[in-house]
């Protein structure tokens, strides 16, 4: 069971919201009790596991019934952050369609409508179905939309045709779907799948409370089930659900993706599904150096790769480990591409490594003195980039996996040559840290399996395999997973589709690599915070030119940011996905 949210508040350091729909004062008097705004819940993301939606549940229910939290104050929390989340995202929004179901998720649509009325906000609401049966926090919402004198437009729907009556409300500005949340079951029927054709007639964006209606809050696939509501943003409370870090839930892979905290105690939260989200582990990374620290406190990074006429893997796998901040870095390249290699930054250090163009690595790297010449006073190994599978290579790589202990990123022919020889990947694993960082295609290898098994089965294949070997695998892709020989994975949000090129994974094996060598004491958060920050510095990248022109080298240049940007926003929502426009303010839209 993990902790989830562990959050230390700190609320002087990122201050009050701006631009609030409704100030405390008038909040407390309305409802007679202050509510827990996201700024006063901010702070250091220790670790975020995801919760199923039996365990968000429980989570509601410990909160009220173990901490006497009231769940109208979780439910009035919710509002306030959704209100205040739209209008940052949504700055240019002045005309607001709430769409409701007759759940939870429709009472914090009924609340959320008020808030953004009584900022000023022309809000029409529309209540899917007749106002009678709710839930009492549902009762209170209602009643208290019914009775504000701001409250805007209300209508309630409770056949698919009576929604063309109501065609005026598909020209706002800003649809918030509040239909169906976390407790839905797919598909979408009757009364929420009309309001779902009716509402795709408009051109404005959708702000999505909890989930896009129609999305199964268990899911682990990237697409949904059925028919599901589009979302330009979504915003969610407490903790991940686990469509929050695996589905596709918006329309565009860098919109954005949040979770306000809302005031459930930390040991209310728990989650026995052993998966958290890798980006909290970017905490490890920001760790302030000594003063007096010196290159040798940060460890010395051999990278093992080329062959003859294949320098630029190796090279890109040198130069991220030097990016990541590692304090040595060598590259150990065949004789014939050292002097293109050691081009690439007159920082890195090389090692000559006998070969030949057309058997490989030659049998004489493995002559004890060699050997020992080259693992000398390295720290972490990472072997694969560019190197080729000749007999004569695959020799010289299970030798030197075979005669060394220190931690091993494998990577791309490493990868393959060890698909054949899982003896030997078992061997290793037992003696050292051991990270694989397969694509699909070498995981269907390395599993005996195929391309389509794994992409089918992403989470079951890495988990299992990391279990397996006792190895920590990062199964590329779209949502890279990250699992961990004790049952943990790590599931990253980061990273786009013009990331899709050569020389992305040897980019991230130097990554892991460096940042391994620099946090011994933690690999595991060390791979992860990798994993995370590799695609977040392609994000950066590709909004200053396209995805189509994205090259891998050109998140090197954005990593600097990568490595300062925040995930928690300034009123503490924490970014699973997409940046704040304070972060980026050239790409600030109305779409969020």
């Amino acid at each position: 069971m993990g902790v989830v949210n562990d959050l230390n508040t700190d609320t002087d350091s990122l201050g009050e919201p701006a631009d609030s729909c409704t100030d405390s004062d008038s909040i407390e008097a309305n409802s007679a009790r202050q509510v827990l705004t996201p700024a006063r819940l901010s702070g250091t993301i220790k670790a975020m596991y995801v919760l199923s939606a039996a365990e968000i549940e429980a989570c509601d229910r410990a909160t009220t019934e173990r901490f006497s939290i009231p769940s109208i104050d979780l439910m009035r929390s919710a509002a306030a952050a959704v209100a205040d989340f739209a209008r940052h995202a949504f700055p240019e929004a002045r005309r607001v369609t709430v769409l409701c179901g007759r759940g939870n998720n429709g009472g914090d649509g009924m609340m959320t409508a008020r808030r953004l009325a009584e900022g000023g906000l022309q809000v029409t609401t529309l209540l899917l179905g007749a106002p009678e049966g709710f839930g009492p926090e549902v009762v209170t919402a209602w009643g208290e939309l019914l009775a504000s004198a701001d409250a805007g437009s209300v209508h309630v729907v409770q056949t698919g045709p009576d929604l063309a009556n109501h065609d005026q409300a598909l020209q706002a500005d800003l649809i918030v779907d509040a239909i169906v949340g976390t407790g839905f079951k797919p598909p979408l029927r009757g009364l929420p799948e009309a309001a779902l054709g009716w509402a795709r007639q408009s051109g404005a964006p959708f702000l999505s409370i909890d989930l896009p209606s129609g999305w199964a809050a268990d899911t682990t696939q990237a697409t949904g089930a059925g028919e599901v509501f589009p979302s330009d943003a979504v915003i969610t409370f407490t903790a991940p659900k686990p469509a929050h870090v695996f589905a596709q839930l918006t329309r565009r892979w860098d919109q954005p993706v949040v979770v306000a905290p809302i005031g459930s105690p930390a040991e209310a939260i728990v989650s026995g599904l052993n998966i958290r989200w890798a980006g909290a582990s970017m905490d490890l990374i920001r760790l302030p150096r000594a003063t007096a620290a010196n290159k040798g406190n940060f460890g010395h990074v051999l990278v093992v790769g080329g062959s003859v006429g294949r320098s630029g893997a190796p090279s890109m796998s040198a130069l991220a480990a030097l990016r990541s901040g590692a304090g040595l870095v060598t590259a150990a390249v065949p004789s014939a591409v050292l002097a293109q290699v050691s081009a690439i930054a007159p920082e890195l250090m090389t090692f000559p490594l006998f070969a030949s163009p057309t058997e490989g690595l030659l049998g004489e790297n493995l002559q004890p003195q060699a050997l020992a010449a080259l693992m000398a006073g390295k720290s972490v190994l990472a072997i694969g980039p560019g190197l080729g599978q000749s007999p004569a290579t695959s020799k010289f790589v299970t030798a030197l996996l075979s005669e060394t202990n220190i931690p091993t990123v494998i990577d791309a022919d490493a990868l393959n040559i060890l698909s054949a020889k899982p003896d030997l990947l078992a061997r290793i694993a037992k003696q050292r840290t051991t990270v694989l960082t397969p694509h699909p295609g070498e995981m269907a290898r390395l599993a005996g399996s195929t391309v389509a098994e794994v992409q089918a089965n992403r989470l079951e294949v890495a988990r299992g395999f990391a279990g397996r070997f006792g190895v920590t695998l990062v199964l590329k892709g779209a949502r890279t997973l990250i699992a961990h020989p004790d049952g943990r994975v790590g599931v990253n949000t980061t990273g786009n589709p013009g990331m899709a090129k050569g020389g992305s994974g040897d980019l991230l094996t130097g990554l892991v690599a460096g940042l391994m060598a620099q946090h011994a004491g933690d690999p595991a958060r060390a791979v992860e915070a990798a994993v995370y920050l590799h695609g977040l510095a392609a994000d950066l990248a590709v909004r200053q030119m396209d995805e189509h022109t994205l090259l891998a080298t050109d998140g090197l240049p954005q990593l600097s940011r990568a490595f300062r940007f925040d995930s928690r926003g300034q009123n503490g929502y924490v970014w699973l996905q997409g940046l704040p426009a304070a972060f980026m303010p050239d790409v600030c839209s109305q779409r969020g």
